[in-house]
This record gives structure tokens, C-alpha cells and sequence, in this order.
């Protein structure tokens, strides 16, 4: 590549290194895409823009203390064009001075002595660097001040009991008087800069600096509020244009007024410095705009910040920072009113019970030492802190009795006058100002007694089938709210925590199936450990207790052993469907049923004609034949005696009388499907192999990973790990199992629990063949599903309805 000698290098063992962009390629083809990519070509260009700017820039010392850009400026204009200064704004000893090209800047350099001010500048060309790419997550982030595990441990054991524990954690990670202090301090900065450039504007806080869960080294969130600005620059424009079109000017903005000048309604001063409102107008510039003018106004003005980075492609854009002596990083945003509502109503229900900050406190703290929340760089798939607190307010609303009002009950309070109307942005988020106006609360359970409970309800918990809903107080199962919220744009997934606000935000949108189950499984560890001793009393000889062993990191098995086998749980996945095809589900008149009849039939259709295993007929027990999709018109047969038959051996499916156990109430008899099954081959092995292998032999390959493991494609999987390791079968099988299918435990519960049960003595094998099921079999369930609603929702959903109907039976 002619001229990428200077970037590119080859590696000692093959492959080739961009020194540009810090990029490893492994062979020319490769290197041949990331030269022509975005990234390259970006750091490309800045790398010439640099270069041109350096060799057509002066380096200027030598001034008073205090002298401005503009004053270096309006000096180097004598000898022509001035592009930009910028100057040493921490110590104000040194200026780069950007010409209009090399001809000016000759003229600079050509001139025999400079003086400004009485002073004689030092004026020099500017020093050559060389061009270095920096990453964003590497610049300016100066490391945090971390309690020591060792500490924490120390503190926690020389209390008295739990309650002093969790109270003791709140002592230790809240901010200290001198964080406090410099926050404030550095508010009160940002709010003295920005009024200069913005009149009227107010910088506010939220986030964890204010809404009483504040952590050692949390981000500093700020919102800048520009509506009086707004308002002012409006009442300024409108004289002025007034004067100009008496003076025939048809350029209203060529014209200037100093700030006191517009509130007096003087008229302009053309001697008077430009303001930054005289570049953009606020009311039709649009975020980007807006972003890049606050960014300009902290790299420049504000003393002691740098690495400033505006973010307008955040759900919320934003512009980050960081401060260069704490380390401390933070962000301000323009457009986030409901992030002050969110703020001041975690502060709401702190004042009304003192006991959410100690179990907000002690959860997060466990969550972060679990890995399953916090506020990572980058974002991730983990629950963030807003939405773990979010889940600890809930949980206390739903106490018997309360711990905390619904956001619903403080909206009627609101009504009956202990409170303002608040609506922002279309959402009404209007609750009393006071929490001393709330009824006293009647909950009088311990710390150690509530976290305890924590563990329990969510352990067990439908989160994939449910809304949990701070407004309402409850958990609104999905097809009641799909059915109430038709227009509704909350994202569901996994796990959905509606924001009590702005009710078209799921808070925990980004947690997936995995983190999910590893949440229920860690809640599962923590109500045992909390029935024990340990937790409840402090050791005698000196031991961990309590808290600290519930903080001692660690990661749930793959597999779930519980007295009848493996639980493997598959979710209620309404995306699955097509809108159609869920408004008629939810709407059937036994909901659970008819899924569970659907769920049924993936099973059946997964582990059948997908992994190819075979079973054999429960002894005693009538049969129940499901339909192959092969065909697609046949109708499910239900009730019939005799079994279908193929070379594979058929899939029997019979009702079981054998109950999981689950906590909640128990469903009624017989709502629960068994197969017992057969694998004569290791399906499970080496399938992403088999799956290349095929692409390479001529079968296109899939443009979406959706399409890529679709129900066709794995059928193919199966059948040529089969080939190859020869179809004729041995005496016995590589395993046998039996799986129970069987309704969630409670009435509103929409999940299907599976449990396999392994012949003795196949526990290792299975377990390999069980933690493939474990990602396996719910998506491929998922997929078979919203395959069958495509093809007919009433007709599926009458198969699903007998089926059901059979079962019951």
C-alpha cells in the first residue's frame, strides 16, 4: 500500500500491526479492510489536520499573567490571518497561536522583536509531535479510592448484630465531608462559568452525588437547565432586530448587546466583546449543537478540567469530563428533567423509612461482589445501581404491611393538595415534597429480618414473565399487560423494572437471559445462607458472619440441582410472537394453558426432531402424540392410543402425576407433561463446528444470528454429528433421562419449569449434556413458537388449547 509504510508493520510470527490506530491484523486481506474502514480513515484525517495545524502555528510565552486570547489574537492580526488561540489555562504562562497559513506565520517569525503588553513575548515555531492515537476509556481516568476487602471485614465483625452491619456499610462507602465539599465546590464553579456564556442557566446535580446513595468516587451528574436562557436570548433578539430593521441591516446577529444591555432594553454596543449566544440560537439548534457548545466552554474556561468528550449518541447525550486533581469523572446533560424527578423521589423514600439506605447499601455491595450489578464503563449486561435500588424500593412496597407508598398513592396525595403538579415531558411525576405528610408507617421488620426476604421473593421471582411496577406496587404479569398497555413502547425482556416515571422506559432492558438466571440463582444462595446460624449470630471464636460471608464473591453452579433433577426454566417470551398472534394468546380464555400447550409442543419438537433423541412409553400411561412441522397442515392428535413410529424410535408424551416443587401455591393436578427420553449420540458436541462445516460446503451462509441458529440449520447439525459417528446405535444409549414439564408455581406465574431427571450413574455425562440444554433449548422453544404463530395463530393456538385441554384431562 503506497504511503502506509509509516503505519503499517509486519509482525515477527505473521500478520501485520497498524501503529496508527494500535490494530493487529492477521493477514493482508484483513489489513487491506481496516486500512479502507472508518476508524483508519477518521485517525487518518486528524493525523493530516494536526500536521497542517502545527506547521502553521507559533508557540507564544513570555506575557503577563491574566492576558487573554483575545488580546494575543487582535496582536498577531497585524501581521495577518489568526485561525485560534489556545491558552495555558491552568497556569496561563504559554498560548499556541494558530495562523491563517505558512505565509503569515513567516511574517511572525521574520519579525526581529515582539513585544505586548510592556512584556516581550518569546515567539517560536511551534514543536513537532508525533501523532498518538489515545483511546477514550484510557484518557484522564485517575484511580478511585477503594475500601479494601481486608477493612470492610475488620468493621463488619466488631458489630453487634446484622442491623449494625448494614448500618456500618453506609458509614463506609457514603461520602466523606471533603467529597462532599468538593462536589459542591465544583458546582459551584460550573454554575459561575456557565452563567457568563448562558444567563440565567443553572447547573443541578442529580444522580448519586444527591439522591442519598452516594458511593466513594461516583460520577459527578449534572443537568444544565437553559429554558431562562432560552427565555433571555428570545427578549434580547427581539430589539435588536427591531433596530436593525430600521437601519435596513438584514443580518440581525451582525449586530451586538451586552446581557445588561437586553434587560434594560438599551440598544447594541458595537464596541462590546461577541457572546457565545451571538454563534447559535437555542431554540431551533439542535442537541449535537448544543453538546459541541457546552464541550467548547469546558475545554477552555473551566480551570482544571480536561479529556472532554461530547456524547450525543447516548440514549441521554451528554458530555463527559474529568476532573484533573481528584480524579473525579462526570457528565452534563441538557435534556434530562426526569433524572431530576427520579432524583428527588429516591430522596423521597429515604426521609420516609430510614431503613432503604442500609438495604440499598448492603444489596448493592452484594450485587457488585456477585457480578450482577453496577455501573460499568461501556454499559454491559449487568444491572445497573438505579435498577437494583429500583427493585429494593419495590420490594418494599409490596411488605405486609408496607414499608413504602406506591408511587400511585403519592400521586393521589398530590391531588389532595400535600404537593405540586409536576409533568415533564408528558409524564406526570407529581409527589408530596414532605415525607413527614405520609400516614406513620407500620412495618416494623429488622434490617437483617427484610434482607432475608429480599432473597426470598426475588429468588423465585417471574421476571421474564412480569412487569414489576412502581407505580402500581405489584408485579403485573405480561399478557394482563399487554393487554392494558397495547401502545405501550416499554422494551421487555428478561428482566423488566418499569422506571416509575416515565413508564415507557424498562430500566433493565440491557440484562440478559444469562445475568438474569445468575440474579435468581445468587438470591437462591443468599435466603439459604440467611437461615443459617452464621448469618443470623456473631461468632463466638472470632469468624466471619453475617455480612461478610454473604460478601465473599462467588459464582452459581451451571446446573441446578434440586431434589427432582436438573431445573431448567423457559420463560414466557411474548416478542416471540407476532402482534396479532399475541393479542390473540392473551386474550385466550386460560392464558397459561394454552402457553404451556405451545411450550409443550417446542419441547416435543426440539428434542425429537432437533437433537434426534428417541423415548419410549412411560409404563401405564395414555399418549399424547405431537404434530411435526413437516407439512405444516397436519393437526396435533391428542388422546391417541397408539404412538406414531420412525427409524429414530418416536417421542412419547404422557401426563405425569410427579409434582416439582416450587415456592408459592401449587398448581392444581396433573398440570405437567413427562418424556422419557433417549440420546444415542453426542448431539451437544462440536456443533459450532459442524455449522461451519456446512456453510463451507455450499449452504449459504445466514446474514443474522437469528437466522444462523434457526430450527433448520440445527436439524442439519444434528443429523451430520450423527454421520459422522456412524448411525448404526450400540446396545444402550449414551443416556437416559426423564423430563417433567410443568406450570410456574403461582396463579399469575407464566414460566415453564423443566426438570430432567438422568438414569444412576449418568450424572457426569448428563451434566455436559444438560448445561447445553441450558442455552439451547429455550431459544430454540422461542423460535418454534413465533414459527408456528407466523403460520397460523388460530390454528396454533387451537392446537395449544387441546393440547392443553389433554392434559388437564
Amino acid at each position: 500500500w503506497p504511503g502506509m509504510e509509516q503505519d503499517v508493520e509486519s509482525l515477527p510470527r505473521g500478520g501485520f500491526r497498524c501503529r496508527l490506530c494500535h490494530v493487529t491484523a492477521a493477514n493482508k486481506p484483513s489489513l487491506h479492510d481496516h486500512l479502507r474502514g472508518k476508524k483508519h480513515q477518521r485517525l487518518e484525517s486528524l493525523r493530516t489536520k494536526r500536521q497542517l495545524q502545527e506547521l502553521r502555528s507559533v508557540f507564544v510565552s513570555g506575557f503577563h499573567k491574566g492576558t487573554s486570547a483575545p488580546e494575543l489574537s487582535e496582536y498577531f492580526q497585524a501581521f495577518g490571518g489568526v485561525a485560534s488561540v489556545v491558552m495555558d489555562k491552568d497556569k496561563g504562562v504559554y498560548a499556541i497561536v494558530e495562523l491563517q497559513d505558512q505565509e503569515v506565520l513567516e511574517k511572525v517569525l521574520a519579525h526581529p522583536q515582539h513585544c505586548l503588553g510592556g512584556k516581550r513575548l518569546r515567539v517560536k515555531p511551534r514543536e513537532k509531535k508525533e501523532f498518538k492515537y489515545m483511546p477514550p476509556k484510557k484518557q484522564g481516568s485517575a484511580p478511585r479510592e477503594q475500601l479494601s476487602p481486608e477493612k470492610l471485614t475488620q468493621a463488619l465483625c466488631q458489630a453487634d448484630d446484622v442491623d449494625a452491619q448494614m448500618s456500618q456499610v453506609v458509614q463506609l462507602f457514603e461520602f466523606s465531608e471533603s467529597e462532599r465539599q468538593l462536589r459542591h465546590l465544583l458546582v459551584t464553579l460550573f454554575q459561575e462559568v456557565f452563567s457568563e456564556f448562558f444567563p440565567g442557566c443553572a447547573i443541578l446535580p442529580f444522580g448519586s452525588s444527591v439522591n442519598g446513595f452516594d458511593i466513594h468516587g461516583c460520577d459527578l451528574d449534572l443537568f444544565l437547565d437553559l429554558e431562562k436562557t432560552k427565555s433571555f436570548q428570545a427578549s434580547a433578539k427581539a430589539p435588536q432586530e427591531a433596530q436593525v430593521r430600521r437601519a435596513g441591516n438584514r443580518d440581525p446577529w451582525r449586530t451586538k448587546c451586552t446581557p445588561l444591555q437586553a434587560e434594560e432594553g438599551a440598544g447594541p454596543d458595537t464596541d462590546s466583546e461577541d457572546s457565545i449566544l451571538s454563534d447559535i440560537d437555542l431554540a431551533t439548534a439542535t442537541v449535537p449543537e448544543v453538546l459541541e457548545l457546552v464541550a467548547a466552554v469546558l475545554r477552555k474556561c473551566v480551570p482544571g478540567v480536561h479529556s472532554v468528550q461530547a456524547v450525543p449518541s447516548a440514549r441521554r447525550p451528554v458530555v463527559k469530563f474529568c476532573h484533573k486533581d481528584s480524579g473525579l469523572l462526570g457528565d452534563i446533560s441538557i435534556n434530562n428533567r426526569l433524572a431530576l424527578c427520579n432524583t428527588r423521589f429516591l430522596q423521597f423514600c429515604t426521609e420516609a423509612d430510614e431503613r432503604v439506605r442500609p438495604l440499598v447499601y448492603t444489596l448493592r455491595y452484594w450485587a457488585k461482589q456477585q457480578g450482577l450489578a453496577g455501573n460499568p464503563f461501556g454499559g454491559g449486561p449487568l444491572l445497573n445501581n438505579y435498577a437494583l435500588t429500583l427493585l429494593v424500593l419495590f420490594f418494599l412496597q409490596t411488605r405486609c404491611p408496607p414499608a413504602l407508598p406506591t408511587v400511585a398513592q403519592l400521586r393521589e396525595l398530590t391531588a389532595l393538595g400535600d404537593g405540586d403538579q409536576a409533568i415533564v415531558d408528558g409524564w406526570d411525576c407529581s409527589f408530596p415534597q414532605d415525607a413527614s405528610r405520609l400516614e406513620p408507617n407500620t412495618n416494623t421488620e429488622s434490617l437483617c429480618s427484610l434482607l432475608a426476604k429480599f432473597f426470598c421473593v426475588f429468588g423465585d421471582h417471574d421476571f421474564a414473565g412480569c412487569v414489576i411496577s412502581l407505580r402500581e406496587g405489584r408485579a403485573l404479569p405480561l399478557p394482563n399487560f399487554l393487554l392494558s398497555e397495547m401502545d405501550s413502547k416499554l422494551k421487555l425482556g428478561p428482566f423488566n423494572v418499569q422506571d416509575p416515571f416515565e413508564l415507557s422506559h424498562n430500566v433493565a432492558a440491557n440484562v440478559n437471559e444469562k445475568t438474569a438466571l445468575r440474579f435468581q440463582h445468587c438470591c437462591r444462595d443468599g435466603a439459604k445462607y440467611c437461615r443459617s446460624l452464621q448469618y443470623q449470630r456473631k461468632s463466638s471464636k472470632g469468624k466471619a458472619w453475617g455480612l461478610v460471608r454473604l460478601f465473599q464473591p462467588g459464582v452459581p453452579e451451571a446446573g441446578e440441582l434440586g431434589p427432582d433433577g436438573f431445573l431448567l426454566t423457559i420463560p414466557f417470551t411474548p416478542m416471540a410472537l407476532s402482534p396479532g398472534s399475541r393479542w390473540q394468546l392473551c386474550q385466550a380464555r386460560d392464558f397459561r394453558r394454552c402457553w404451556f400447550g405451545k411450550v409443550c409442543s417446542a419441547i416435543t419438537f426440539v428434542l425429537k426432531d432437533v437433537l434426534k433423541c428417541s423415548c419410549t412409553e412411560p409404563a401405564g400411561q395414555p399418549l399424547t402424540q405431537e404434530p411435526t412441522e413437516q407439512g405444516g397442515g397436519e393437526q396435533p392428535i391428542v388422546g391417541s392410543k397408539h404412538p406414531q413410529s420412525d427409524e429414530g424410535g418416536s417421542l412419547v408424551v404422557s401426563p405425569a402425576r410427579k409434582r416439582l416443587r416450587a415456592e408459592g401455591p401449587a398448581p392444581e393436578e396433573g398440570e405437567s407433561m413427562s418424556w422419557s427420553c433417549a440420546v444415542w449420540h453426542r448431539v451437544w458436541m462440536g456443533r459450532r463446528r459442524i455449522r461451519r462445516q456446512l456453510w463451507h460446503l455450499g449452504s449459504p451462509q445466514p446474514d443474522t444470528e437469528q437466522e444462523a441458529g434457526s430450527l433448520e440449520v440445527e436439524e442439519k447439525v444434528s443429523e451430520a454429528i450423527i454421520q459422522q459417528e456412524g448411525d448404526s446405535r450400540g446396545a444402550e444409549p449414551l443416556l437416559r433421562f426423564t423430563a417433567c414439564a410443568q406450570v410456574g408455581g403461582s396463579q399469575e406465574d407464566t414460566r415453564t419449569l423443566l426438570c430432567f431427571t438422568p438414569a444412576p450413574q449418568q450424572g457426569p455425562l448428563f451434566q455436559d449434556f444438560y448445561h447445553f440444554l441450558q442455552g439451547f433449548l429455550p431459544k430454540m422453544v422461542e423460535r418454534y413458537v413465533g414459527r408456528t404463530a407466523e403460520g397460523g395463530s388460530s390454528e396454533s393456538q387451537d392446537s395449544a388449547l387441546r393440547l392443553g385441554d389433554a392434559i388437564l384431562d
